[in-house]
Parts: C-alpha cells; structure tokens; sequence
C-alpha cells in the first residue's frame, strides 16, 4: 500500500506522507476546537456557538468583548508560547540526540529567568515602581536566553567541534549555577520584586495583550518556517557526526545554527509566557509517537501538541480555583515531573 501521495504544483513534484498529513489536519481539527471552547469557558459561560459568532464580529456586545478583548489574547499567547517550546525541544532533541533534551535541561529558561529578575530589581525605584516601560521586559528574558545559549555552545566547543553530551552536561551545570543567582537576587531584593518574579519563573499568561500576540506571532511563525527548510539537516544530526559528514552534511555549522533558532523560538517563548517548564520535554516525544522521527512532520506535529498543552494547562489554572488564578506552569510541571522521571527510568540502560 501506497504510503506517500505524490503531489505536483506547477514544475514541482512533492511526496505527501498520508499519516502525516492525517495526523496534523486532526491535530490543527483538535487545537481548533480546544480553542474555541476555552474562549467560552470562565466566570462568564459562553456557548462556542456564541463564541463562533463574537469572533466574525456577529455576536453579543458583551460576547465579543469577553471573547475578542480578554480572553483571545491570552489563548493565542498560550498556543504560540507553546508551539515555540515544543519546537525548540524537538531540535534540541535532534542535535544533542537525547531524549532528555529540552530548553529547561540546557539553560536557555535559566538564562531567561536571571535576565528577567535582574531586569526588576535593577529597574525597580525606592517606591518598588518600576523606573522604565514593563514592555522591555520581554527583550531582557530574550537577550538572557540568547547569551546563555551562546555561552554554553562555547563552552561544549572543542577543536573537534561541539560534542553532544558535553553541551548538555555544560547545560545543567550552567543551569544549576544561574538558577542559583537568580534565587539570591529574588532573597536580597524587594519583596514586590520576589512575588512578580515568582509568578513569571513558573510560567503565566495572565495578562496576555493585543501587541504581545503580535509581537510573538511574527517571531514564533517566522521562526517555524525557517526550521522547517533544516528540518533535512535536522535529521542529519541524528546519523552521527561521522555519517553525517560523510553524506555531506555540514554537521557543526548546521548545529550551531539549529542551535540559535531553538534558543531564539524558546526565549521568545519565555520572554512572553515565563518559565512554563517540560513542554519543550513532552511534546516532542508524544509526537515522535505519532509520526516518527523524520522532522518535516515532527515540527508541525510538535508545535501543536506543545501549543495544546499550555492552553489546557491555562484553561485549568483560571478556572479551576477561580476567582484564584494558578500560574500554568504548575500544571505543565505537575504532569511533566513525573514524564520526566519515566523517561530517566525508560532510558536508565
């Protein structure tokens, strides 16, 4: 049985995996629905028919306040912010070629993290107001991951080029070592300082905005696109560097370049949803059980099981101990700990 449709648009031919293809139209179905029924659901129940109708514009006045101005920004947030994570999981996974890879092992979060905090108490006055626009915010985190990227990259070089395992051993010191800076900052500062730090290292879109989604989407769309046209040399890097480079592969450069785009789709992730831990981790490996390892289907894959995961660990935490809201990556950490520990105990040989 014919696995592939072969499919033609003008001079150019393109093989179609049929599972693939299947299997992301049910996904996008899925996250589709997932989407419209959190629009309805809060202290205010609106009905997705409803929902439908407020989002073309043809609802209730109230609806489509509810739905277009309070709560889409935060649901779009949560799927971009999402998709990011997974996708930067799923190359990191694919260069280190460890399943236990993910933006939270190697220190791109940390580094976002300690930019973030810093960024507060430096720019806190002695009224704990803050001196200049929270909207830098997201540009500190950002430039906290791209340095810690960059930085563990350097180090894990040597005159062989970068070695796998070494990057992620130099990931989790480095992690383990910033993550304690950051918690000192957090002890010595001020205590507004401490609790607004808090929230955003565990992970929140509470107070998701109009221009951070378009602010996001650009960067996390663009971003998608790119690691698509690699996802070839992606799949490279999991032959080895000796393979590779015999099949004429480029193993470092590519590797340092798949680097930057997994610490840029993660620390815009964190720069507009905090630290929300263990999608990058999850949503790679659920899709590798749908789809396999070949990326061209995995990166879509990943990015909407990861986008899916942060709206549902959101929809839980504004509702379920309403009017108490529950940052989201509780729960993204309450199911990713004990993954977690299964994956160490899977791959314990």
């Amino acid at each position: 049985m014919n696995k592939y449709w072969n499919l033609k648009i003008g001079k150019t031919r393109f093989l179609v995996n049929k599972k693939s293809f299947t299997v992301i139209t049910t996904l996008s179905l899925v996250l589709l629905s997932a989407m419209i029924i959190s629009l309805g659901i809060g202290q205010m129940f609106i009905w997705p028919i409803d929902v439908v109708k407020a989002i073309f514009g043809n609802g209730e006045d109230m609806h489509d306040l509810v739905v277009n101005d309070f709560r889409m920004p935060r649901i779009l947030l949560s799927v971009l912010a999402g998709a990011g994570l997974a996708m930067s999981g799923a190359i990191l996974q694919g260069i280190i070629r460890n399943p236990l890879a993910s933006p939270d092992i190697i220190g791109i979060t940390a580094g976002a993290a300690l930019s973030t905090v810093g960024f507060l108490v430096i720019f806190s006055d002695r009224s704990n107001a803050l001196s200049v626009s929270i909207q830098w915010l997201p540009l500190a985190s950002l430039v906290g991951a791209i340095l810690m990227g960059f930085f563990v990259y350097l180090l894990a070089t040597t005159r062989n080029g970068v070695q796998p395992v070494k990057l992620v051993l130099i990931g989790v010191g480095l992690s383990a070592a910033v993550e304690a800076v950051t918690t000192m900052i957090m002890t010595f500062g001020p205590i507004h300082t401490a609790a607004r730090a808090n929230i955003w290292l565990t992970g929140s879109v509470n107070g998701a905005t109009w221009e951070q989604v378009w602010t996001i989407l650009p960067w996390i769309v663009g971003l998608g696109i790119i690691l698509m046209f690699y996802s070839t040399q992606l799949n490279m890097q999991g032959l080895g560097d000796d393979l590779a480079t015999n099949a004429g592969a480029r193993v470092q450069r590519d590797r340092l370049v798949l680097l930057v785009i997994a610490t840029a789709l993660a620390g815009g992730s964190v720069a507009f949803a905090g630290g929300i831990g263990f999608v990058g981790l999850m949503a790679p490996h659920i899709a590798r059980r749908l789809v396999g390892s070949v990326f061209s289907a995995l990166i879509p894959v990943s990015a909407l099981i990861g986008g899916m995961i942060v709206l549902i660990a959101d929809l839980i935490a504004r509702t379920a101990f309403a009017p108490l809201e529950i940052p989201a990556g509780v729960f993204t950490s309450l199911i990713g700990a004990p993954y977690f520990i299964y994956l160490l105990f899977k791959t314990r040989k």
